[in-house]
C-alpha cells in the first residue's frame, strides 16, 4: 500500500502542473509577441506588416487576403487613443489582454467612418471627452487592424490609409 501515497502524490503534481501551464501559457506566448512587435515599433505606435506570403507569421496564421497593422499599447503612463481609419471593404479592430484574450472587437458593420478608441485599464477613471471608452483587463496588450486587402493594389492602398490610424498615449494627444 505504500505505492497510493506516490500515486496520489504523482497525480497532485500533474493537476498543479497542468493548472499552471493552463494560466502560464498563454501569457508567456503573448509577452514574446508583445515584445517582438515592440522591438521593431516600439510601444503605443502603428506597425503595417508587409503584404502576407507564406512565410509571414507576424500573425499566427495570416491570411493573405488581408493587410495587417498592430501597436503594442502599455498603459501605465495613463489612457491610449487607438483610432481605426476608414476603409473601403472590411476592416476591424481588436484588442488583445496580456493574456491573448480577445476583449475588444469593432468592425465596419458597427463604425462606417472608422473608430477611434480611449482604452484604459480596468477600474480607472475614464477621461472625459472620449468618444469610446474600452477598459483594458491589462496595462500591456496588442491592437490589431485587418483590412480586407486580396490584390497588390488593394494592399497598397491599405497602406496609404493605414498611415492615418493612431495608436498613441492620450496625453500626448493633449499636449
Amino acid at each position: 500500500m505504500s505505492w497510493g501515497k506516490y500515486v496520489l502524490g504523482a497525480l497532485v503534481i500533474a493537476i498543479a502542473v497542468h493548472f499552471a501551464a493552463i494560466y502560464a501559457v498563454p501569457r508567456v506566448f503573448m509577452n514574446i509577441a508583445i515584445e517582438r512587435i515592440g522591438a521593431v515599433s516600439g510601444v503605443n505606435a502603428w506597425r503595417l506588416s508587409d503584404r502576407v506570403t507564406a512565410t509571414s507569421r507576424w500573425v499566427v496564421r495570416p491570411s493573405p487576403d488581408f493587410a495587417y497593422s498592430t501597436c503594442v499599447f502599455d498603459l501605465s503612463q495613463g489612457p491610449v487613443v487607438i483610432t481605426a481609419t476608414p476603409w473601403d471593404s472590411y476592416w476591424s479592430l481588436s484588442l488583445y489582454a496580456a493574456n491573448s484574450d480577445n476583449f475588444f472587437v469593432i468592425d465596419d458593420r458597427e463604425a462606417h467612418h472608422g473608430a477611434e478608441i480611449t482604452v484604459v485599464r480596468r477600474g480607472r477613471a475614464h477621461p472625459e471627452g472620449a468618444s469610446m471608452v474600452v477598459e483594458s483587463p491589462s496595462e500591456r496588450g496588442i491592437a490589431l487592424i485587418r483590412r480586407l486587402a486580396p490584390t497588390p493594389n488593394t494592399y497598397n492602398a491599405a497602406k496609404n490609409v493605414a498611415v492615418e490610424d493612431v495608436c498613441e498615449s492620450a496625453a500626448r494627444l493633449v499636449g
